[in-house]
């Protein structure tokens, strides 16, 4: 089949090029088209694929093309993965910083920032799904472009069930929570996992082995905490009373004074950190012929130290699991995979929150849906278990959430719907509504002080796209 990958000049490529080459995905892309509005970061990308496949046996990669026309990438194309950062990195040190002035988190993906990045997301991913609609109206996207869980609910009306939102910290956090209890989870299943959320908002509930539930052991075990970073993140005893885990992101909400003062004591928010290393990296990149990949290699690693350093304690370093990566791509071509006749697979996606696998005859779910997450819209996208096979993700049923979650994921889907209004309208009042409603923003005064100081960094954020 032939893969585009829109944003191709984004680090993270040669992760995806890697599995490609080698293990249980090898031969399922014959050829790899790479789009980028940055010629630049795509030139130093394909001198990593290239210095890659100098490494591999001859032929056992896809051929990679890199075109700088998007009619040309998605001319047909059978899968498109989208990874786009619109105003780049430097985008993401103002969403972090205006956030951080006002004291509030100062985090890309939740949040202020979180809406900010949205609002600047949504108008070119909605453009890149009607070019989609025109020029490979059979291909499938799977979305990274973050924020992921509200992208893709803007991306649902254009799309329906062919558009998926890709994320692997839950991933994540079931497999590093099996080896902590010493469950093993089946190859391609989630047998007893149960987990509901939104993305990079969610709780893993049940973990079972033999028909019982592990999950109650291992929260109440220190130790076995202490072995992974989710365990970690969050003290024993409030685990313990919580009776669920939660993804790595809800530190944010339930530590949410000692993240901001972590970030606010650091010399450099993580935007900051990553603009520093890139602004040196990709030039070298391009010039450094076979030895790209090692180059790109080492940079990776020290990316992935810095994540979440603000949850750790002084001196904590990231497991090697962690930083070995393989969790994003390996989601990604999973699912992929399935989608393309490769055999059914369970994954943690982000789709629309219906059992009804019949095609709705509008852009909601039709009358009779069903939700997977009760207590929450059958036609919001959540991030569940879903059982993947080419008619597409299909969530599988889950329990229904403890007041407390729902509340919260109630009140964060209605600021996503917020978000996704002001970003196809252009109306102001649902942007402020959308900062204000946040329960990390939590207040009229603070909404006005983001918005205004967004809009001065971005120029036309709430410049409405135009009519389809």
């Amino acid at each position: 089949m032939r893969l585009t990958i829109v944003g191709g000049g984004g680090f993270r490529v040669p992760l995806v090029y890697r599995a490609l080459s080698a293990g249980p995905f090898a031969g399922l892309v014959r050829e790899l088209v790479l789009y980028d509005v940055d010629a630049g970061r795509l030139a130093a990308i394909e001198a990593v694929l290239a210095s890659l496949a100098g490494e591999s046996p001859p032929g056992s990669g896809p051929q990679v093309r890199a075109v700088s026309s998007l009619a040309e990438a998605l001319d047909g194309a059978d899968m498109v993965f989208a990874a786009i950062r619109p105003g780049g990195t430097a985008g993401r040190i103002a969403d972090e910083r205006i956030a951080l002035s006002l004291g509030l988190l100062g985090q890309e993906t939740t949040g202020a920032g979180g809406i900010s990045y949205a609002l600047r997301s949504i108008p070119p991913m909605l453009e890149l799904a009607a070019q989609m609609r025109r020029r490979c109206p059979d291909a499938w996207l799977l979305n990274f472009t973050n924020p992921a869980g509200i992208v893709t609910e803007a991306l649902v009306p254009v799309l329906g069930r062919r558009v998926i939102g890709i994320c692997d910290s839950a991933s994540g956090l079931v497999h590093r929570a099996a080896r902590a209890a010493g469950v093993t989870l089946p190859d391609g299943r989630l047998d007893g996992v149960g987990y509901y959320g939104l993305n990079h908002l969610g709780w893993l509930y049940r973990l079972e082995s033999g028909g019982l539930d592990a999950l109650p052991a291992l929260l109440a075990d220190p130790a076995a905490l202490a072995g992974f970073e989710e365990g970690r993140l969050f003290p024993q005893e409030f685990l313990a009373g919580l009776g669920l885990l939660p993804n790595e992101y809800l530190f944010y909400y339930y530590e949410t004074a000692r993240a901001v003062a972590g970030m606010r004591g650091a010399d450099l928010t993580r935007g900051e950190s990553i603009a520093r290393q890139q602004e040196e990296l990709y030039p070298r990149l391009a010039a450094a012929g076979p030895g790209a990949f090692a180059l790109w290699e080492a940079a990776r690693r020290s990316r992935e130290e810095g994540y979440l350093a603000e949850a750790r304690a002084a001196g904590e370093r990231r497991d090697e699991t962690d930083l070995a990566g393989g969790g994003y791509e390996r989601v990604a071509l999973a699912a992929m995979r399935a989608l393309s006749g490769g055999g059914a697979a369970e994954l943690i996606l982000n789709t629309v929150n219906t059992l009804n696998t019949a095609p709705p005859a509008g852009p909601g779910p039709g009358p009779e849906a069903s939700a997977a997450v009760p207590g929450l819209p059958a036609d919001a996208v959540v991030e569940v278990p879903c059982q993947v096979t080419p008619d597409g993700a299909v969530p599988l049923p889950q329990d229904a959430p403890g007041p407390a979650e729902l509340e919260l994921m109630r009140r964060v889907k209605d600021v996503e719907r917020l978000v996704v209004e002001a970003a196809t309208t252009g109306r102001r009042e649902a942007a402020l509504a959308a900062f204000a409603r946040h329960p990390l923003v939590d207040s009229d005064a603070l909404a006005a002080g983001l918005l205004a100081g967004y809009a001065a960094a971005f120029p036309g954020l709430l410049a409405a796209p135009p009519p389809r």
